[in-house]
């Protein structure tokens, strides 16, 4: 069995989950099948691995037109494959007109929603209505849907109701429990301009509106005065929303001492340190399908404080490895508070009692380690995935 894995990120062309599940994905899989791997980007040296550039043609167009036509060079070259499995809107086009061109199945990952990103049209302008036509039609087509998580399930089928809920199956994203893990280093801790001694709320992730950074900003004013926020946070999605959280970073800097800003791509020794020497680590994203950055929270021993929304309650577990934040949101797709006050106030409680009780932080951190251990290891996931292939391929 030959499958094609299609996907915009690739080591070492990594900025967000996506990229992490694919390359982890492939990891676990290649020795059991043959995967070979198209992404986008510079020339890869890995076997099996081919990259594609935009075509000339398209240099300067609308971002979701080079996609598509990079798209159409992908899928091309899947001639051979037994099956495609396309990863995030950017590789949908690429799976769906493999399956049309060459007549094999197309499996989708879906690891966020078009519909539910509405501020994606910041980005793209009238792209992102192509995006979100390039998603519906290859979902609607596909012959399997991976949801990474039960919450995204919901999510997908709310979304596209056309889906026939039995070709939508979840299988979690998970975690490298040997390379995210412990790591003691309070001198490399220093060194990023935070210090060891004093409480920390450590924020990893890019600046987009899913994942909530304002709301965090305006929670952190409400923080003890002792307690450090750290922002692992870059790839900004537009120039607006740097802008905003830039200006609350100032406004924040200058109440408190502790606003510590890494704009930079921490390698993962250096961000393995960071997040162990966090009395928690927060995501207060209002969409995160599962959230990979709290796996590597927990692998690495941290309390995890999160909203209640998508796939986040799947994996902090309530009282026991973090704090789950309540939050109704509007129905729009925003993922927006419709109390953003009330979100904020629960979020700046749920917070400072994770933060005023080191102890019960350390064993909330080791809780979350024990969990990542048992539920989200790649080989499990690799091993279901690769089920998966089989059933569709199965006469």
């Amino acid at each position: 069995m030959r499958v094609d894995l299609l996907t915009r990120e690739y080591p070492p062309e990594i900025y967000g989950g996506a990229g992490v599940h694919v390359a982890e994905l492939v990891s676990a899989m290649r020795g059991e099948i043959d995967v070979t791997v198209r992404c986008f980007g510079e020339e890869r040296t890995e076997a099996d691995t081919f990259a594609y550039r935009v075509p000339a043609e398209l240099a300067g167009a609308n971002g979701a037109l080079t996609t598509l036509g990079t798209d159409l060079l992908m899928a091309q070259d899947a001639a051979g494959a037994d099956l495609v499995h396309s990863h995030t809107w950017y590789a949908n086009g690429a799976g769906h007109i493999a399956k049309l061109l060459h007549g094999i199945p197309h499996i989708v990952s879906a690891h966020s929603l078009e519909p539910l990103r509405p501020w994606k049209a910041e980005q793209l302008g009238g792209g992102y209505r192509v995006s979100s036509w390039i998603e519906k039609t290859a979902f609607e087509a596909a012959d399997a849907v991976i949801a990474v998580s039960n919450g995204m399930r919901r999510d997908i089928l709310r979304s596209y109701p056309a889906l026939d809920e039995s070709r939508v199956h979840t299988i979690y994203n998970g975690i490298d429990l040997a390379a995210w893990k412990p790591v003691h280093d309070d001198e490399l801790v220093r060194s990023l301009g935070i210090d060891p001694t004093r409480p920390s709320v450590v924020f990893v992730g890019r600046i987009t509106r899913q994942k909530g950074l304002p709301y965090l900003l305006r929670a952190a004013a409400q923080l003890p005065a002792d307690v450090q926020l750290v922002l692992c946070a870059g790839a900004p999605d537009t120039p607006e929303i740097l802008a905003e959280v830039e200006a609350g970073v100032r406004e924040l800097a200058k109440e408190r001492s502790g606003v510590v800003w890494i704009d930079r791509l921490l390698p993962r020794n250096e961000l393995c340190a960071v997040l162990t020497a966090a009395t928690t680590f927060v995501c207060p994203s209002v969409y995160e399908p599962l959230g990979i950055v709290n796996l590597e929270a927990m692998a690495c021993g941290a309390a995890v404080v999160g909203t209640a929304t998508g796939g986040i309650p799947e994996v902090v577990e309530d009282g026991v490895t973090g704090r789950l934040v309540p939050i109704e949101q509007v129905t729009d797709g925003t993922g927006t508070p419709v109390d953003p006050d009330r979100f904020v106030a629960d979020l700046a409680a749920a917070l400072t009692a994770v933060v005023s009780d080191p102890d019960a932080a350390r064993a909330m951190g080791e809780a979350g380690r024990l969990r990542a251990e048992r539920e989200f290891s790649w080989d499990r996931i690799g091993r279901e995935t690769i089920a998966l292939y089989r059933s569709i391929l199965a006469p």
